[in-house]
């Protein structure tokens, strides 16, 4: 069994158990898996496309999309590099937020007892994950990152999407030095996507599981 899978059903039997995984369990649980699929996975399919790939004497970059249970989805760009192309883009980082934190008892959001959210698209395809903070995320990248930041969410003071790494509250590091807040109940959560879903007009139907 791999690492990825041990990790998988260690976090199934929790939930089958009926214990509820705090934003901190889930911040380590993912900074794991991404280390995992970066000194292990990554490695892997570096290795198995080198021998291919080395055949081409121009410079590319390949886009790979994968979603689980769907077909793997390999692009291809002539572009010589992407980072090249970001370091030229003049970015305004959001401005710190001050949280009151001194002798302020921390609040956090309202635990809803039912922690997952599934997001049914116009045409059928149903967007559904472990747990809620996942399936906004994906929803985010759905919609298109750059049009959801526009719309100006803002949660605990701090956008949904933003250029800042606050200093307080979890987010999700989603690319592009771009940050996805999480600290928020899940019904929070379903209206943060109804709303993307109504301003982008991509007639989403959201529901609590």
């Amino acid at each position: 069994m791999t690492k990825l899978n041990k990790l998988y059903n260690t976090i199934l039997s929790l939930k089958e158990l009926g214990l509820e995984l705090g934003e901190d369990l889930l911040r380590q649980t993912e900074e794991l898996e991404q280390d995992i699929i970066k000194n292990e996975i990554l490695p892997v399919i570096s290795d198995k496309i080198e021998p291919i790939i080395s055949q081409i004497q121009h410079e590319l970059v390949l886009v790979v999309d994968y979603v689980p249970n769907e077909p793997l989805s390999v692009r291809l760009s002539r572009k010589s590099s992407i980072t090249k192309e970001m370091e030229t883009v003049d970015i305004t980082p959001d401005p710190q937020v001050e949280h009151k934190t001194g002798e302020t008892k921390r609040t956090f959001a309202p635990k809803s007892a039912k922690t997952n959210l599934r997001v049914t698209l116009p045409n059928g395809k149903i967007i559904e994950n472990r747990f809620a903070y996942e399936t906004l995320y994906k929803i985010v990248l759905f919609a298109g990152v750059d049009k959801v930041r526009s719309l100006g969410i803002i949660q605990c003071g701090v956008p949904l999407v933003s250029n800042t790494k606050d200093n307080y509250y979890n987010q999700k590091d989603i690319g592009d030095g771009l940050f996805l807040i999480t600290h928020s109940s899940t019904v929070q959560k379903r209206q943060q996507i109804e709303r993307i879903s109504k301003e982008l007009n991509l007639d989403m139907k959201i529901e609590i599981l």
